[in-house]
């Protein structure tokens, strides 16, 4: 068995300094790199490409709305056209870092209310799709798993990816609770561990509720701005050594 184990990172930008990306960036596989929208400014997104080149981790770009102060978390209403470009500028700036350093980007992750949103709305994930295909049509879209994302990787050709999520709650849609709800992050690291096991070989997740639902991992995510992620990445590592559980990039 194997998995990807990706976090959000660069995701500081002038004095403000969010997660620990030097040390976080040591124990995944994949790296999410904020574009300069939600989070994250040039110097950020030029050292965290070279320090994941560094680290032999793959790069993807991390496009979000402009949103520095809701830090992308919140709901703008959009035009497909409109996010669109927003994608296509984003990814198209993280690129210019990538082959300045030498390294190939590899997947595109939504990042916040912009990955929520289009996770049920087949226009905007279309719209999504659509922007990475025409910047580079080799990278893979990170989605939500069973998510609108995945359906439209798949109608504009693009490889694509099921993500689950290590320290949030799930809905019985599988969609995520809002981090509005009680509940929402996950904070207990045996909890985490536990669910990510059970994710990756029952291919199943308990709900807020209670209810067990199907879910497909291809990839988990550990959020960088979580507190505890350097201790969640090292101990999920450490569990899935013991399991046997091979951790391979996309």
């Amino acid at each position: 068995m194997k998995i990807d184990l990706n976090c959000d990172l660069g995701e500081s930008f002038g004095n403000y300094k969010i997660g620990m990306d030097e040390e976080v960036i040591k124990f995944i596989s994949s790296a999410n790199i904020a574009c300069g929208f939600h989070a994250s400014d040039p110097l950020v997104m030029e050292k965290t490409v070279a320090l994941a080149k560094e680290n032999g981790v793959k790069v993807g770009a991390h496009p979000g709305f402009p949103d520095l102060v809701g830090f992308g978390r919140r709901n703008i209403n959009v035009s497909p056209a409109e996010l669109k470009a927003m994608v296509m500028y984003q990814v198209g700036a993280l690129a210019a870092f990538c082959k300045a350093k030498g390294v190939k980007m590899n997947h595109v992750k939504p990042h916040g209310a912009m990955y929520n949103m289009a996770a049920k709305d087949i226009k905007l994930a279309l719209a999504i799709a659509e922007g990475i295909a025409q910047v580079d049509d080799s990278l893979i879209l990170l989605g939500l798993s069973g998510s609108q994302l995945l359906k439209a990787a798949q109608e504009v050709g693009l490889k694509s990816a099921a993500e689950v999520f290590a320290d949030r709650a799930y809905e019985e849609d599988g969609s995520l609770v809002a981090r509005t709800k009680p509940g929402a992050v996950i904070a207990d690291e045996n909890e985490v561990i536990e669910r990510v096991i059970k994710m990756i070989k029952l291919g199943k997740v308990q709900t807020i509720t209670g209810k067990e639902i199907e879910i497909k991992p291809d990839s988990i995510c550990v959020h960088g701005d979580n507190p505890k992620a350097l201790n969640f990445v090292k101990l999920i590592r450490q569990r899935l050594t013991q399991e046997n559980i091979k951790i391979e990039a996309m």
